[in-house]
């Protein structure tokens, strides 16, 4: 199942995608949770695809990013292995949907792309142990945890200021609940030019570690999304380019490149 979260003639409300057509939920997907295999009753609704604006398919309380999670990616650094997931936060004002621009700070900068699976939280979660971890999760989506390099070498390697500016955390554009994710295929386009490309079966630590990891450091909520790293080949992004996040099986992430006002 596709779940979106969609504005139609002013009304916003979640639904899934069937064919070229929505069909409403009558509530919200995270009320209705109760773990895998759970059903989200329908009010009748139905829409055209290309009548709806998709939003960011929920709204989370927080943006929880999992930092140098692919062997490749730290051999290329040449950095260590982790022992232990790197986690940081954007805060919810990063948060942008599809087809949503990003819009660029001002010089100097060094932003790039950063193609990711993001995990979404389906019900609250705290000290999950590993082997209940799918039992909280709702789905995944695509993210792009876009990031300026300048700011964090200024800032001697600090994430806040880098990964935490407006517009800079697009995800999207909806919820696939059921795929295996284990063997992914990512992949990060530019202006239709192939950027980065990479395999979650390259995860340094998989889906059930990030999740109770992350839940033993704070309590997840509905809603709540969890970015899982990204392959080698991020690279900067600049004025007038179209960015797209396209993750097998699940869907792809369209953004384009803004100036500041």
């Amino acid at each position: 199942m596709r779940i979106v979260r969609f504005e139609f003639l002013g009304n916003i409300k979640y639904g899934t995608i069937e064919g070229d057509a929505v069909r409403g939920f009558q509530s919200s997907p995270f009320k209705d949770f109760k773990g895998p295999g759970s059903s989200f009753p329908l009010d009748g609704s139905a829409y055209k695809l290309s009548e709806v604006k998709l939003l960011t398919p929920c709204n989370p309380s927080k943006y929880v990013g999992i930092g140098t999670n692919y062997r490749k990616t730290a051999e290329n650094m040449k950095a260590p292995i982790p022992k232990i997931p790197i986690i940081f936060l954007k805060p919810t004002t990063s948060i942008i949907g599809p087809n949503d621009n990003i819009v660029l700070p001002p010089a100097p900068s060094k932003v790039i792309h950063e193609g990711e699976l993001a995990l979404v939280i389906g019900k609250e979660a705290k000290d999950v142990s590993e082997g209940r971890a799918r039992e909280y999760l709702l789905g995944y989506t695509c993210t792009n945890d876009v990031s300026d390099l300048f700011t964090f070498q200024e800032d001697g390697g600090n994430p806040t200021r880098a990964k935490g500016q407006d517009t800079f955390g697009p995800f999207g554009p909806w919820i696939e609940t059921e795929v295996n994710p284990d063997n992914l295929t990512i992949e990060v386009y530019v202006n239709g030019k192939l950027r980065q490309v990479g395999s979650t079966s390259d995860f340094i630590f998989g889906i059930d570690k990030m999740i109770s990891f992350a839940s033993s450091v704070m309590t997840l909520l509905p809603g709540d999304i969890i970015a899982t790293g990204t392959p080698p080949g991020a690279d900067k992004i600049k004025l007038g380019d179209v960015v797209e996040v396209k993750i097998e099986k699940i869907g792809t992430l369209k953004n384009s490149v803004v100036g500041s006002p």
